[in-house]
């Protein structure tokens, strides 16, 4: 008898825990009591994604706070980064600079989609190879075979203005969507892709794309007819790839990470590697250079047979050794565009939090019912800077364009006669009046990093320097990154 009572309660206990198990795989809002991901219940949906994907090519860099700015003094004496405490969220930054076999894949899938109909896509993005031209240097091969030579597919990209650099990632966002779409089975691939209905992220989103559709998400809404598209909302799609920030890029270039304890930095960095020497220190590379650079006056690579850094241009995008977060010549090599618009204070007038400089705020354009505007002849969604008016009654930002706020703007400008009504469209010309007394412009952005050709002062992740956004050189590279959404940890399991 006392054997029978103790199965039937076994048989209870087990009972109840499956459950409860499947109560449990029932998540319930915690706020209304209402089930979701139920159609019957009305079909809100909890997305099964929590946590973001590494995107392909990147890095996670956890952030922080830390220092920025001087850490060498510079030869000129100038003083155009002040040192600053900030603080820089997580994010994700390319292991490598871009290099020439990312770019030719860039440029064929512009020639395959855009090189029939609208041709001059593809001649806007094309690199300038006469960057290496010299009058007083034999670099004609260079300009024949750098860019498109096999021997130099690993070999940084050069010849980008800032301007190709931003479309590039742009590009590289949609490939990297288009191809999630593909292996999660929602979408096909299209070769047939044409310039006003090729895959653009934000185009699709927006229900502007539709592509070649394998098998939609089933749509728990009881009114809707069973499928839907992705949505921002599922956490399937990547935030869009960009050039990283200022702050972002000189905090990846110090690699704290591995030189902090209980948050004491126990030395500050002069470059991307711990200590200040220019060479290795461990026992196997004893003495070899850390990065590409150049040593001295005519000297770019060393003595044959015994070369210093051994590389008279670029090197591949592999050499040397990685930083503490795994970031490969974030000195040296070539110097790379960040997003910043160039000013010699920013670093009195910046944010603590995320310090940017260079917003223009826009907004989609909408129709008079508030419907989106056709997607344009790229196939890209079309914005427009806000207008003053939008902004009025705003207290975080009272205009579209910021590049040039607290430094060149209208509230900023110092005028001799007080009484006289400024009326200038572009008032950073009475601040810095380009190409008399100053190269400083709205267009002016910065590069970081030293180069194959630069002295060893620029190797400082603190150094900074800028160039109109629509030129190039052959020294001037760049890398992607992107915001990470969510934790400020490591990616978890997603």
């Amino acid at each position: 008898m006392i054997l029978k009572k103790r199965s039937f309660t076994l048989v209870i206990s087990v009972a109840m825990v499956v459950l409860i198990s499947s109560c449990h795989n029932k998540q319930v809002s915690q706020t209304t009591g209402w089930e979701y991901n139920n159609s019957k219940l009305g079909g809100f949906e909890l997305p099964r994604y929590r946590e973001q994907a590494t995107g392909p090519g990147l890095v996670f860099i956890e952030g922080g706070t830390f220092v920025m700015g001087r850490n060498i003094d510079h030869p000129m004496q100038e003083w155009d980064n002040v040192e600053r405490r900030v603080t820089v969220p997580s994010f994700y930054m390319d292991e490598t600079e871009v290099s020439n076999l990312d770019y030719l894949e860039y440029l064929y899938w512009l020639d395959r989609v855009y090189g029939e109909t609208n041709p001059e896509v593809y001649q806007r993005a094309l690199p300038d190879t006469l960057v290496w031209r010299s009058r007083l240097a034999y670099n004609d091969p260079l300009v024949e075979t750098y860019f498109r030579h096999p021997a130099y597919m690993n070999y940084p990209v050069v010849g980008v203005t800032w301007i190709q650099a931003n479309e590039y990632c742009t590009w590289r966002t949609d490939r990297v969507n288009e191809m999630i779409l593909i292996k999660h089975g929602i979408l096909e691939y299209d070769p047939d892709q044409t310039p006003r209905d090729n895959f653009n992220t934000e185009a699709y989103l927006a229900g502007q794309y539709e592509g070649l559709v394998n098998k939609n998400l089933k749509n728990l809404d009881p009114k809707s007819t069973g499928e839907r598209i992705v949505r921002l909302e599922d956490g399937i799609l990547l935030p869009r790839y960009r050039l990283p920030t200022e702050a972002e890029w000189e905090f990846a270039a110090l690699g704290l990470i591995g030189n902090t304890k209980y948050e004491r930095i126990a030395e500050r960095n002069m470059y991307p590697w711990k200590g200040n020497n220019l060479r290795a220190e461990n026992k196997k590379d004893y003495g070899s250079l850390m990065a590409n650079f150049r040593r001295g006056r005519g000297d770019y690579m060393g003595v044959a047979g015994s070369l210093n850094d051994g590389a008279d241009i670029p090197a591949d995008v592999r050499s040397y050794w990685p930083n503490d977060y795994g970031l490969y010549n974030m000195a040296g090599n070539v110097a790379e565009w960040v997003q910043d618009v160039f000013r010699p204070l920013t670093f009195a007038d910046m944010d603590d939090y995320r310090p940017f400089r260079g917003n223009v705020f826009k907004t989609r354009e909408t129709l008079d019912d508030g419907q989106l505007v056709e997607k344009d002849s790229m196939g890209r969604i079309r914005y427009r800077d806000i207008t003053d008016e939008e902004a009025v009654n705003r207290f975080n930002y009272r205009t579209a364009d910021n590049r040039n706020y607290l430094d060149g703007d209208q509230r900023s400008l110092i005028d001799r006669n007080m009484n006289e009504e400024v009326k200038v469209e572009n008032t950073t010309v009475r601040m810095y009046e380009y190409g008399k007394t100053s190269l400083i412009s709205d267009k002016s952005r910065v590069y970081k990093g030293g180069s194959w050709r630069d002295p060893a002062h620029y190797l400082s992740p603190g150094a900074r320097r800028y160039l109109d956004e629509d030129k190039s050189t052959n020294y001037i590279g760049f890398r992607c990154a992107m915001t990470r959404t969510g934790s400020t940890t490591a990616a978890k399991k997603r």
